[in-house]
């Protein structure tokens, strides 16, 4: 049961950002989308650190002082391989005019959608992972600390699907059109963690590369988008101070709850 909660709890996030094309007339302004975008990005760093990549070495203690081998091979994976995807497969980030990936023929909102679908398969997986360490009984993930993690990318859900929805509803789309392609934006996570789950209870010494695989999968999407999404325009410290507090909050809720 708490399985099948923490796991939608992200998708809720997102849902409850894209309902905001309801209340909310017009496009997010830039200095709100800096805020929210760098709060996203500090929630995502401290979230790969405490609670993937550090469990990811303590379930390797028998390595030593190598114990940090795995985690940096997964780690790294999970770089290069959404580094290949952003590559191959068309997609728009917010605010840019210039697809990337493959020439596609796809609409707009199409390579929009595509575009978070990219970094929210991570994100799905990283709560599969941390969910699958908990049934582990390891002791290295807790089921706590799977929850709060949950709950940290379901913050950072939230901005993401009202940034998301309410540009799709300046561009011509209904608001019931423009919120269930904002929802439907967070639906890959439930995937992308339930195959982490399945991937894990089959091959279990595979999980603390699973992990850090995770971690570096969001690490890449904070420095690639994230990051610079929240410093975009005249420079402002904003995005900078959204960080500190994402980060922040994220790692309080870890330790104290985790």
């Amino acid at each position: 049961m708490y399985i099948g909660i923490g796991l939608l709890i992200p998708l809720l996030g997102t849902t409850a950002g894209a309902a905001c094309v309801f209340f909310l007339r017009k496009q997010v302004s830039l200095n709100l989308q800096r805020g929210l975008t760098g709060f996203a990005a500090g929630v995502m760093v401290a979230a790969s650190i405490w609670s993937l990549l550090i469990p990811a070495m303590n379930m390797c203690g028998e390595f030593g002082r190598l114990a940090f081998v795995p985690a940096l091979a997964g780690f790294l994976a999970g770089i290069f391989s959404l580094l290949f995807a952003d590559s191959l497969i068309p997609h728009l980030h917010m605010g840019s005019r210039e697809p990337e990936g493959k020439r596609s023929t796809l609409g707009r909102s199409a390579m929009l959608m595509l575009a978070v679908t990219i970094h929210n398969l991570p994100e799905g997986a990283a709560c599969g992972a941390v969910f699958a360490g908990a049934m582990t009984g390891e002791g290295a993930v807790t089921m706590t600390g799977a929850i709060v993690l949950s709950v940290g990318i379901a913050i950072q859900n939230f901005p993401e699907g009202a940034i998301i929805s309410l540009p799709l509803r300046s561009e011509g789309n209904s608001r019931r059109r423009a919120f269930a392609l904002g929802a439907l934006s967070g639906a890959a996570e439930p995937v992308g963690a339930l195959f982490a789950i399945a991937l894990a209870e089959l091959v279990t010494p595979i999980l603390p590369y699973m992990l850090a695989y995770a971690a570096g999968a969001m690490i890449y999407v904070v420095v690639e988008e994230l990051i610079p999404e929240a410093n975009e325009g005249r420079h402002s410290n904003l995005g900078t101070i959204a960080f500190a507090a994402g980060f922040a909050l994220m790692m309080a809720l870890d330790v104290a709850l985790g």
